[in-house]
């Protein structure tokens, strides 16, 4: 049954309130001029916090005093004294020499002991990239990629992207020249579809590997079966003081070397009573240390892009309110999404008398080292991807993070100094409801990608696949139904044609499939240009608060029949109208930085069709065209609308249009969707509706029905080998 507009509008608002923030309240700050951190905000501040029994107290820190410019000699100088004093500078020799007695060498350091930055530079420095070979240092991230590529190059002395360079995906910063290779550790995966042996490569550097991402753990298995047969290689698993022995055992019990940390010692603090809101807490408690506290930096951890902006939002507004009551309060975020300008605000020195804080996700656990971190703020919580395979949602929700990364956390605050960590949760919650460590990814996430991958290196036992945690056999075997119904695989379980040609292209299975068919359709050109704006997330638009009912009408203004796929080609067709301007995206309410994002992306895809034979082509506005190239990469993500709502034809699980869609109003019977997304309900985000213009909405939602009823009957009549 339809919905009646009514309600339609009533359900619009309901999702916009929970949009906005919660009323700001001003803390207490105590700023008595007579009595200087006295007054009642260092009450507010520490008294609601129980100190950890074991704490220590650290001394007063000395204001910093700003030196003059150095030279170009005394830059060079000061670089190299840095080098030296790292951790690792003492067990140079020691470490070469362990590297060079052994094939594989797991290496436990903290984060801040120089394992990412040195290591490839002692092995770069030790010969091992002579004779045209390339040392590989894989990161979880591609912000962690970038930045300790862009610290290595100064420290070497060369330009960033010529010996050293980093690769994430669609963006690579290397050159011919380039031996030193920072990458995500999913480009690396992909280099083993050109070159299964990894043969340019004298050594492979699995960093960062306790954050066993899904990518992470696939690498275990590839590269222990590369190293087999090529004794030669170097293998080195770096990872925190976490794992260790898990990763010693799983590498033919692999000797471990330990570099020593040098932490300072931390006092760790819990409130009394758990946080109503815990961004609230962050900002008041930010601003209280800010005013109450000795010198020092301050690190907040939050799950997000949308929670970090919040929050620098919250602290600059309430910082202009407090005005020259205060000092100056630099607030800098790092997310993943931030242009890499920005990122690197956070590393340079905080100027004399103004202290800095770095509102982060938790990369900053251990991917990142800040100097000057004085003061850690953590709320307990991350965002982790979760997969149900009976409902086929993937979904990023907010969790409370594990023990292991509340550690990471309060371990930043003794980087320089003593230094305080204020857990935005209570004791008994830190023993009693935290998990000792973080679940795997690759046994809470979707597989399609890992299996076409492994696939088109032919690796067809899966289920006897060198995992180091195998994933769940449910999931898997969801993988590989959905690559035989996009064609990917046949009815033996191998990889067609397409399927090679879908493993090229660096995103998922059902995008892939839809630049594919693009070819068929004549519109790859169009095509390119949805899947490129699909890649930014969700965050094409912006509504600020002063400015909602502007925005929301400039956000109608882009609408156009058939859905939002239609919706995003329309902006960015505008976009690149308008020259590519700023101002324009100023103007309508688009975010500049997801646009460039989405055109970096889009540049990227287009040189990868020459490799998968696809060529350039045009609908020339025949939207129809896009529609079925649309269709054919995501009829399995099909609802129907029934008496009780919209359900997906697949799984038969309840869904809605987000608010947000062109088509939320409209409910046609039959929906094609991007993704589903876990908020407040199971929401179908970017929908589009059958091509009204050549066919009924029921012969297009039979068409759907029919492939899935063929897929059924042929999983059970032909005996298909999904395994």
């Amino acid at each position: 049954m339809r919905d009646t507009h009514r309600e339609r509008e009533r359900e619009r608002q309901r999702y916009r309130q929970r949009e906005k923030q919660a009323p700001c309240r001003e803390p207490d700050m105590g700023l008595d001029p007579g009595s200087p951190g006295s007054g009642p905000g260092l009450k507010a501040a520490l008294n609601c916090w129980k100190a950890d029994p074991e704490a220590h107290t650290p001394p007063p820190l000395q204001e910093p005093s700003g030196p003059s410019p150095p030279s170009q000699a005394q830059q060079k100088e000061s670089v190299q004294a840095v080098r030296r004093s790292l951790p690792v500078f003492p067990f140079r020799e020691e470490l070469l020499a362990a590297i060079a007695d052994h094939q594989v060498l797991i290496i436990e350091g903290e984060t801040g002991s120089g394992k990412t930055t040195q290591i490839p530079q002692y092995l770069f420095e030790e010969g091992y990239t002579k004779k045209g070979m390339k040392i590989a240092c894989t990161q979880p991230r591609r912000v962690a990629a970038m930045s300790v590529a862009a610290r290595v190059a100064r420290e070497m002395g060369v330009k960033l992207g010529n010996e050293v360079g980093y690769s994430i995906r669609f963006e690579d910063c290397t050159s011919e020249r380039t031996v030193l290779r920072y990458m995500t550790d999913g480009m690396l995966l992909r280099e083993f579809l050109s070159e299964p042996d990894l043969a340019s490569y004298s050594v492979v550097m699995v960093d960062e590997a306790h954050e066993r991402t899904l990518h992470t753990d696939i690498l275990f298995g590839l590269i222990k079966d590369v190293a087999r047969f090529r004794p030669e290689l170097k293998v080195l698993v770096a990872s925190a003081t976490l794992d260790t022995a898990r990763f010693s055992t799983f590498f033919d019990d692999a000797p471990v070397f330990r570099i020593p940390g040098r932490r300072f010692p931390v006092d760790i603090f819990y409130t009394k009573a758990p946080e109503a809101d815990y961004l609230e807490a962050c900002v008041v408690s930010v601003l209280q240390i800010h005013v109450t506290q000795p010198p020092g930096d301050i690190l907040v951890f939050l799950t997000g892009q949308e929670e970090i902006e919040a929050a620098c939002e919250m602290l600059q507004d309430r910082c202009r309110r407090l005005g020259s009551k205060i000092r100056e309060l630099l607030v800098l975020p790092i997310y993943a999404n931030l242009p890499s300008d920005m990122q690197a605000r956070i590393f340079q020195p905080t100027p004399p008398g103004a202290r800095k804080v770095v509102v982060a996700t938790n990369i900053a656990e251990t991917s990142l080292t800040i100097e000057g971190i004085i003061y850690v703020l953590d709320p307990g919580f991350c965002k982790q991807k979760s997969y149900n395979p009976r409902t086929g949602m993937e979904s990023l929700t907010v969790t409370p993070c594990s023990k292991a990364s509340a550690n990471q956390r309060a371990g930043r605050a003794g980087r320089v100094a003593a230094g305080k960590c204020f857990r935005l949760y209570t004791a008994w919650a830190y023993q009693h409801e935290l998990e000792e460590t973080t679940v795997p990814e690759i046994q809470r996430t979707s597989l399609g990608n890992v299996v076409l991958l492994l696939k088109s290196l032919g690796i067809h036992d899966l289920m006897h696949f060198d995992f180091l945690d195998p994933p769940p056999y449910e999931t898997l075997l969801l993988a590989l139904e959905q690559l035989y119904a996009l064609g990917a695989l046949n009815h033996l379980g191998e990889l067609t044609t397409s399927g090679r040609k879908m493993a090229e292209l660096p995103v998922d299975p059902m995008l892939s499939k839809m630049i594919l068919a693009s070819e068929k359709y004549s519109c790859s050109e169009e095509i390119l240009t949805v899947a490129a704006m699909l890649s930014v997330n969700n965050s094409i638009f912006y509504r600020p608060k002063d400015k909602v009912v502007h925005a929301d009408n400039a956000r109608v203004n882009f609408f156009l029949p058939g859905g939002d796929h239609l919706v995003l080609l329309n902006v960015y067709t505008q976009w690149a109208e308008s020259g590519y301007s700023s101002q324009w995206c100023y103007e309508n309410f688009v975010q500049f930085r997801s646009m460039r994002r989405a055109r970096d992306v889009r540049e990227q895809l287009e040189g990868l069709l020459e490799r998968v034979e696809v060529g350039l082509s045009s609908c020339q506005g025949d939207y129809i065209r896009v529609r079925k190239a649309i269709t054919a990469g995501y009829f399995y993500h099909t609802a129907r609308l029934t008496r009780s709502g919209y359900r997906t034809v697949k799984q038969q699980q309840t869904v809605f249009i987000h608010p947000n869609s062109s088509l939320f109003e409209e409910q046609p019977r039959w929906l094609l969707y991007h993704e589903l997304v876990l908020t407040t309900k199971e929401f179908m985000r970017q929908v589009r509706g059958p091509s009204f213009a050549q066919e009924s909405e029921d012969v297009w939602g039979g068409r759907i029905l029919a492939r899935f009823n063929l897929l059924r009957l042929a999983e059970k009549q032909e005996n298909i080998n999904l395994r």
